[in-house]
């Protein structure tokens, strides 16, 4: 069973940044992927970003170049840096974890974009 707790959202101003924690309950080499999903009211569940045990990375067409995913294997954490923030990213932000075909969740963070 893999713990994750996330931190990091809040209120920011458009063009602004944010960066979002997720901390596991295990060291991040023993998950195969990691990733961030975002869901805005009444909208489904959307992949923001990923990160593989290799080091892989992508995102949505609608974050590139905005957003990076990295990860600190020392302290089992993996971040999403949020540049350039819009209104249409306010959204809460999930945190998943893969391990041998198995998902995990975090409990979300709520991130909004608002003058």
């Amino acid at each position: 069973q893999v713990q994750l707790v996330e931190s990091g959202g809040g209120l920011v101003q458009p063009g602004g940044s944010l960066r979002l924690s997720c901390a596991a309950s295990e060291s991040i080499f023993s998950i195969d992927v990691m990733d961030w999903y975002r869901q805005a009211p009444g909208k489904e569940r959307e992949l923001v970003a990923f990160i593989t045990k290799g080091g892989s990375t992508d995102y949505a067409g609608s974050v590139k170049g905005r957003f990076t995913i990295s990860g600190d294997a020392a302290k089992n954490t993996v971040y999403l840096q949020m540049n350039s923030l819009k209104p249409e990213d306010t959204a809460v932000y999930y945190c998943h974890a893969v391990v041998r075909a198995v998902g995990y969740w975090g409990q979300g963070t709520q991130v909004t974009v608002s003058s």
